[in-house]
């Protein structure tokens, strides 16, 4: 796929899916710009007529059939191919839309419709703009009208770049955030370590041969947020302002609760570095108490809360 950013849409059915990616695909390309369009579909689909040269190759047996013309060419494989595999056929493009795969980790554009009566398909923060008639709902993400198309356009063209860590060669690139102006940034992270009672007897009275396991892992939090661009691949040094990070015993839960917040003025989020931070302290406490349990279990590292940047706030609701 290279560098071709990609951009999905996701609804249920008679939502009106087709209908927007047509009118967007008509105002990209009165703009001058290759668009591809990639479509699942979850019935059968016959593209082929019998009778016809390549319909007949095909139930000779042939397992790839392919016919073109002066005007086009059409590649027929008799087997399903996977998302990825559609995405690496698209070439010579400025970007890909794909309708369906909802569950596909893609930046997905949700539209809801209030006539289905069904709403969005995913908790809103798995969107990075909406498309709804639903005015009662409310979020910070770019929001659309079902019919702007020229919106929707306008607003895929402005964030291309922010969709692609690879570049012309395909080989993996930071993206250039030098645009971007500065805003205040904010992420909160957490994660839990679930441990034995006799361990989390030993964490309170300090009795690790080690020492204090939070007061060491919380050092070590701070120490990994600091440290995040060394190492997660692509990920921006930031200037960060704050890092705060807290531990605490959950006795009826046997754990270590986790948790950081880190903030920012700058161009880009925060919220690896949080996330680092939550898995480096996590790691650390699993370091200091292995000598007496080697089956503690590290879960549940999230993102709590994240606000700035052009995407919106995020705020968890599952917690």
């Amino acid at each position: 796929m290279g560098s071709i950013p990609v951009f999905a849409f996701a609804a249920y059915s008679g939502t009106g899916k087709t209908t927007l990616i047509e009118g967007v695909v008509r105002v990209l390309k009165a703009r001058g710009l290759r668009v591809a369009v990639v479509k699942h579909d979850g019935h059968r689909f016959e593209i082929d007529r019998e009778g016809k040269d390549s319909w007949r190759f095909a139930h000779a047996g042939a397992d790839i059939t392919v016919i073109s013309s002066q005007e086009k060419t059409a590649y027929i494989e008799q087997r399903p191919l996977t998302l990825e595999q559609l995405l690496d056929m698209a070439h010579d493009v400025d970007l890909i839309l794909v309708e369906g795969y909802k569950n596909a980790s893609l930046p997905q554009i949700g539209i809801a419709r209030r006539a289905t009566g069904k709403g969005f398909t995913a908790p809103l923060e798995r969107y990075i703009a909406i498309a709804t008639d639903m005015d009662e709902v409310e979020t910070a993400l770019p929001r659309f009208a079902l019919n702007d198309y020229q919106g929707v356009a306008d607003f895929m063209v402005k964030n291309m770049e922010d969709f692609t860590h690879f570049n012309e060669e395909g080989r993996a690139k930071m993206v250039d955030v030098g645009d971007k102006p500065p805003t205040r940034r904010t992420a909160v992270a957490a994660g839990r370590v679930l441990v034995s009672p006799e361990t989390f007897a030993l964490i309170r009275s300090g009795g690790m041969k080690k020492g204090d396991v939070l007061t060491v892992a919380q050092v070590a939090g701070v120490m990994g947020a600091k440290r995040t661009p060394d190492l997660i691949p692509m990920c921006h040094p930031v200037a960060v302002d704050g890092i705060d990070l807290s531990l605490r015993l959950d006795e009826a839960r046997c754990s270590v609760e986790i948790q950081a917040t880190v903030s920012c003025a700058g161009r880009t989020g925060v919220e690896m570095e949080a996330l680092t931070a939550v898995s480096t302290a996590a790691l650390t406490v699993y370091d200091m108490c292995k000598a007496v349990q080697k089956d503690m279990v590290i879960s549940d590292i999230r993102l709590m809360k994240k606000s700035g940047g052009v995407h919106g706030d995020f705020d968890r609701k599952d917690d």
